[in-house]
């Protein structure tokens, strides 16, 4: 039986974990959890999996919460204080960490200072704060599982090697919404366009940054960490099947891939059973279904947010963490409907240009940099507005 905290959830990867937890009773225990705004859905998954720790990311929704879930056995708390106690409640031996943004460094760093193992979902935890999370891992002698799929593919296609006999890590790509929509549409794009993936069901804020390409940039400063690996080692493919989730290519010229049906209850399943392997209900891969697997290279100029990510985490360690506080802001904007689609571009690359790059030491300098790239950028989406 593994003892689990859930940062999250209520959101995709939570919902998903939740489902492997209910499928395999016998193996996993929900000790914490945390959520975000829906309330409704969080109370439901209180009273299912009765946690001792519940913990809401408002302390303005405590009481609500605790009048929703009146008769449960469950502590519940608010604000970072109770996201925190969630993460390193003492008889927790695995947090995962599915908070969608800067949000998740805080009680994730907690974790791994409490000794508990986590299997990451939150990129911008490796994306902000890589080298000092990576640092805090070894420090403290946890382990540390991705749970992105693609990352989770270079895992699998890794085991039983020697990273030293690695040449390159190639991530996989959809190519998104936009795939084969011509750069000069891509200005009027609607939000409801940009939210309709071809594969993948996912969150709106990912599934923007999907469709901007931006997700994949993330993924490779994500690499760069979790795999020790240069950033020039580590390219991206387009692969509009989503049936390959990422490979690695050795010395000797040969390839390991990972393949199977879109679904994230893999890759959650494997970090959470680690080493072993369980059942997820996930449709069987048949390939004699499929009529072909293409790849090619990305166009950087009509996917011009996967070129800013390679150039943030080849400069100071701060730039990664501005861009993406700027991605974040801009996907807002966007999703509300402010400004445009390839806008989102635009923003980020104005405050990427705005900002004087240093090194970071310590979460709380990540956090300065991520609130300083937010400030920046919204004014830069206010000026687009305004025009």
């Amino acid at each position: 039986m593994k003892n689990l905290s859930i940062l999250g959830s209520t959101g995709s990867i939570g919902v998903s974990t939740l489902e492997i937890v209910a499928a395999h009773p016998d193996r996993f225990k929900v000790i914490a959890m945390t959520a975000g705004r829906n309330l409704e859905l969080f109370a439901e998954q209180i009273r299912t999996f009765s946690p001792k720790i519940a913990a809401i990311a408002s302390t303005d929704d405590v009481p609500k919460l605790k009048a929703m879930c009146s008769g449960q056995k469950v502590e519940i708390l608010g604000g970072m204080e109770g996201l925190i106690a969630a993460a390193t409640a003492t008889e927790t031996e695995m947090l995962v960490a599915a908070i969608v943004g800067a949000a998740g460094l805080i009680p994730t760093a907690a974790a791994i200072k409490a000794g508990k193992d986590v299997a990451l979902a939150n990129k911008e935890t490796l994306v902000t704060a890589g080298n000092i999370f990576m640092e805090l891992v070894q420090q403290h002698n946890v382990k540390l599982y991705p749970v992105d799929s693609e990352h989770s593919a270079v895992f699998q296609s890794m085991e039983g090697h020697r990273k030293e006999d690695i040449s390159r890590i190639i991530l996989t790509a959809s190519g998104g919404p936009f795939l084969n929509t011509p750069i000069q549409e891509l200005a009027s794009v609607t939000v409801r366009d940009a939210l309709n993936h071809p594969n993948w069901s996912m969150g709106r804020k990912i599934t923007i940054d999907s469709a901007t390409m931006m997700n994949k940039g993330l993924e490779v400063i994500e690499a760069r960490w979790l795999f020790n690996t240069p950033v020039d080692r580590i390219a991206v493919n387009i692969h509009p099947q989503s049936i390959i989730h990422s490979m690695v290519e050795y010395i000797d010229g040969c390839v390991m891939a990972q393949l199977g049906i879109p679904d994230m209850k893999a890759p959650i399943a494997y970090a959470m059973a680690y080493p072993e392997r369980i059942t997820t209900n996930i449709k069987a891969l048949d390939l004699t279904e499929l009529s072909a697997l293409t790849f090619f290279k990305p166009d950087l100029e009509k996917f011009r947010c996967l070129a800013l990510a390679y150039q943030a985490i080849q400069e100071q360690e701060s730039l990664p963490a501005v861009m993406n506080a700027a991605n974040e802001i801009a996907v807002e904007y966007f999703l509300d409907g402010k400004i445009g689609f390839m806008q989102i571009a635009q923003v980020i690359e104005e405050t990427m240009h705005a900002h004087a790059g240093h090194d970071l030491k310590s979460i709380e300098e990540v956090l300065q940099a991520d609130q300083w790239g937010r400030t920046k950028a919204r004014e830069f989406c206010e000026r687009i507005i305004k025009g």
